[in-house]
């Protein structure tokens, strides 16, 4: 089971938390509007519907690798404040060592793979975000075959 949602609404966490039913697993990762460097205000934009299939691609390619039972991204758009949640990943599977590495590679691949656009604001100033280096090189540690 796959579970895509983009949304400026809130993230509710438990509401989004996948079953283990078929499982023994469930790895989660949920990221926060951060306010390094005096950040106040993060805004999100994205491409309807070209969004939700790039995350819907990365959730089949997450399945495919590590026979998950079940994947959920949730992620918000949208004027954001610190400490508010952006980002719910969830991975299902048989085993935690499978159920944790899927859950990275979706949280790792989104972050360079997903068309969002981050605005930040501090002070008076409005900036847009950068790609990182980092979330380049978090990604890449994932295009060798598991």
């Amino acid at each position: 089971m796959i579970r895509v949602l983009v949304s400026s609404d809130p993230i509710d966490v438990a509401a989004e938390m996948v079953s283990a039913e078929q499982g023994g697993a469930v790895a989660t990762f949920t990221g926060l509007v951060r306010a390094d460097d005096g950040v106040s205000e993060l805004h999100l934009e994205h491409y309807p519907g070209a969004t939700e299939a790039a995350l819907g691609k990365l959730a089949e390619e997450a399945i495919a690798r590590w026979s998950l039972h079940a994947a959920t991204i949730v992620h918000r758009v949208g004027p954001m404040q610190p400490g508010e949640r952006i980002v719910f990943v969830a991975a299902c599977a048989d085993h935690r060592g499978a159920a944790l590495d899927a859950c990275a590679y979706l949280i790792d691949r989104l972050k360079t793979d997903a068309p969002f656009w981050k605005r930040e604001t501090v002070g008076s100033e409005r900036r847009w975000v950068e790609p990182r280096a980092t979330d380049d090189a978090a990604a890449s540690r994932w295009d060798q075959k598991a």
